[in-house]
């Protein structure tokens, strides 16, 4: 079976952008607007007292408005991914996706703004009035050479930090997994041979900053497509370019490539050839960024030198050179210390910082979200990933220290340790939080099977699985109804092409099948008529039983039915001494960070020993995610004010987690808000063993779980990623019948995730 390139593209981007609602932003109020006096006090007369404190002294508006954490994402459109020069209207999908990004990779709040100005001097004089608005400038998708006329200009005029990223990110970025690279080559900057394919922004920044990292000046040979820039060399100049102009006649690329140590390629695919490769210098560096195809690919620069060490600009390989590394703590670090610049020294700190976390020995936060991947130091390692949640606290930090130590910080931090030890501990306040486990994901292709193949939820996810992951779809249903609907859904993934289908009423494994559940359940009063009826009919067992036949790694079930209906079967035919079910645990992820909830589904009046294993078990998953497990039990009763059942239960479970010492931290019985609420729990049990708010809440029954679970997913705009059947080793998943095709995309995403075990 082959698997199929996603071809409908076009019709999911144009989908995503439209709907729920037209764009990627919104505008929120951070205030209250509930009554009179919060009118009166948000706008006329109490807004003038703000105005008055602004102009007694300009710095206080970053105290009294949100101009110290917004950022103004500002282009022309005239040089817009690879679209080229396609106006500031056309360019807005791409700056409302960066503002996006800034927002949560760094919870930078932003504008994107579009102009129609295509002289550089005007745009900056536009560029230059915002400043009263704004707490820094990210120039995007500028043509080359306005950008740098555009940059310099707005950089001499305005007394905030104003950044070109396609320029200087790219350039960061690229200096970083350089730095590395030179190291594994066992060479130096200042002893290299660099051959460049980038005479646009990106690429001239790059070389301006290699510059700075020790590369000699005579030893960059630039290439682009009328061959070498030389002196006296009069076709598509710029001045740019004519700084690195080296000799004084016409050379082709295959003519300098002789002996460079690193090829830096930010122009077009097959740019550079096999036999150019051959004549580099040992263990080359070839940096192919042009995107989506790069100057060469990957496995045919391997194949021409083994010893090549490559990075591209695409993800689906190792060491992708992605702005997403840099930009949003750069900006970070900048506001935070009031920068009115970014300058030399807080950019070297940004590359060093990159550079400097991909060798370090991995976190177990990092470990635990990207679980299955070899993040070691090495040529397929050369940069962190860019979901590692390190980035913010090393990046920003370094780049704020840098600020501070050149004299630009006008608010400078009093403590740079309390200040990086902040940015990590809001790290995973972010509905990112879910991509991490999609790398983790793609790092091993196991078999998914899907207990109700004929849903249109299903085949959604289903097709997303294929686009998103590495793992195998397999669908249990009728063919002729699966395929029917996949072309009545718009849908491009075919039966028998692109996933597997088990039918249920001809199956050529179906004695197989019914065989199995038979021996499994012979002595349970399952008759082989019964054994034989169940495999015609019951999806969620089919499934089951494959898994126990090892045909498929995981199956996830339950998008209709009742929750403990599926998950009888389950148990029946997966559950074993070491692999029973101990809870569901849901994670619900918030605007601040996300909340796990249990148990929502498996035992309505679970035990105290129940209640114990699920605490244990939503330790151990919300370490799966990155997150340090802080466990409430959750009762009526407070710290044992009342004697109800649920109260006894609880500090039952408490004493038995008592009884052994655990590795981490939980408190009970109590209420929800002082679970979440330290402050509030200070005051009432001054003694609690938990710090900060809980992030897990175990409640006694599971009406209460339930509850809160789906008061939060209604009216608290949470996005559930579960429930997670906790105990079964991850063989499978019952989700339930509010599922989405994302949330069912989701879990198979956990299911997809290679694990021995996790409780």
């Amino acid at each position: 079976m082959t698997r199929s390139k996603p071809t409908d593209l076009r019709a999911a981007a144009l989908s995503y952008h439209q709907t729920p609602k037209p764009g990627k932003l919104e505008i929120r109020a951070t205030k209250p607007m509930a009554n009179g006096r919060d009118l009166s006090l948000a706008y006329s007369p109490g807004v003038a007292e703000a105005c008055l404190e602004i102009k007694d002294d300009p710095a206080t508006a970053r105290d009294f408005t949100a101009r110290g954490n917004l950022v103004a994402v500002v282009s022309n459109g005239s040089a817009v991914l690879g679209l080229g020069n396609i106006g500031g209207l056309a360019s807005k999908p791409v700056m409302e996706g960066k503002a996006v990004l800034f927002k949560k990779f760094a919870n930078i709040d932003c504008f994107d703004i579009e102009l129609n100005e295509p002289d550089p001097e005007k745009l900056a004089d536009i560029v230059c009035a915002l400043e009263p608005t704004f707490g820094a400038i990210n120039l995007e998708d500028i043509k080359a050479p306005d950008c740098f006329i555009v940059e310099k200009l707005c950089r001499e005029r305005m007394n905030i930090p104003v950044f070109h990223d396609d320029q200087h990110g790219t350039a960061i970025v690229v200096s970083a997994a350089a730095t590395n690279a030179l190291r594994l080559a066992k060479k130096r900057f200042e002893d290299i041979k660099i051959v460049s394919t980038g005479g646009g922004a990106a690429g001239i920044a790059c070389l301006n900053m290699l510059l700075k990292m020790g590369v000699k000046r005579e030893n960059v040979w630039l290439v682009d497509i009328e061959g070498l820039v030389y002196e006296g060399r009069e076709a598509d100049m710029t001045p740019q370019k004519a700084c690195y102009a080296q000799g004084t006649t016409y050379a082709t690329l295959d003519e300098v490539i002789e002996g460079a140590d690193l090829f830096l390629g930010l122009s077009g695919p097959g740019v550079l050839t096999p036999d150019m490769v051959k004549k580099m210098a040992d263990s080359p560096i070839i940096f192919a960024l042009a995107n989506p195809n790069p100057e060469i690919d990957p496995a045919a620069a391997k194949e021409a030198n083994p010893k090549a060490i490559i990075a591209t600009g695409r993800s689906d390989v190792p060491n992708q050179v992605n702005n997403v590394l840099c930009f949003p703590f750069i900006f970070r670090g900048a506001l935070d210390v009031g920068a009115t610049d970014i300058n030399d020294a807080m950019k070297i700190a940004c590359v060093e910082g990159i550079a400097a976390l991909a060798r370090e020995t991995t976190s177990a936060e990092a470990a635990a979200a990207y679980r299955g991947e070899q993040l070691t130091f090495g040529p397929d390692y050369l940069i962190p990933k860019p979901f590692d949640p390190r980035l913010m606290g090393v990046v920003a930090t370094a780049v704020a220290k840098a600020a501070m130590e050149t004299g630009i910080a006008t608010r400078p931090l009093e403590d740079i340790a309390a200040y990086k030890q902040s940015l990590d501990g809001s790290v995973f306040k972010s509905a990112l939080l879910m991509r991490p486990v999609f790398d983790a994901a793609k790092s091993a292709r196991r078999r998914i099977v899907f207990a109700e193949g004929e849903s249109e939820r299903v085949l959604r996810a289903s097709q997303a699985v294929i686009e998103e992951t590495t793992d195998q779809p397999i669908l249990i249903g009728r063919p002729e109804v699966i395929e029917t609907r996949c072309e009545r859904a718009g849908l491009k993934i075919r039966p028998g092409v692109d996933f597997q289908i088990v039918n249920p009423e001809n199956d050529p494994r179906y004695r197989d099948y019914w065989g199995t559940y038979h021996e499994i359940m012979a002595r349970k009063g399952v008759t082989p008529d019964l054994a034989k009826a169940i495999m015609r009919t019951n999806t969620t067992a089919i499934g089951a039983v494959m898994v126990h036949r090892d045909e498929a790694d995981s199956l996830i079930c339950g998008t209709f039915g009742q929750y403990l209906w599926h998950l009888n079967y389950v148990e029946q035919i997966l559950g074993t001494e070491k692999l029973q079910p101990i809870a569901a645990l849901s994670m619900m992820i918030l605007e601040d960070g996300p909340l796990f909830i249990a148990d929502t589904q498996v035992h309505a009046e679970p035990m105290p020993e129940q209640i114990a294993e699920t605490a244990i078990g939503a330790a151990r998953h919300a370490r799966r995610f990155g997150i340090t497990p802080n466990i409430a039990l959750c009762s009526h009763s407070q710290f044992g004010n009342l004697n109800s059942d649920t109260g006894c239960r609880m500090r039952a479970a408490m004493a038995i987690l008592d009884s052994t010492p655990r590795d981490f931290a939980y408190e009970g019985e109590m209420h929800i808000d002082t679970a979440l609420d330290p402050e509030l729990r200070a005051r009432i049990f001054p003694a609690a063993h938990l710090q900060g708010p809980a992030n897990i809440l175990i409640f006694a029954n599971t009406d209460a779980a339930s509850g809160v679970r789906n008061i939060l997913k209604m009216k608290g705009d949470a996005l559930e990623v579960g429930p997670i059947l906790m105990g079964m080793g991850n063989r499978a998943h019952v989700v339930t019948p509010s599922i989405t095709a994302r949330g069912l995309l989701n879990v198979s995403a956990l299911a997809g995730t290679p694990v021995a075990h996790y409780g």
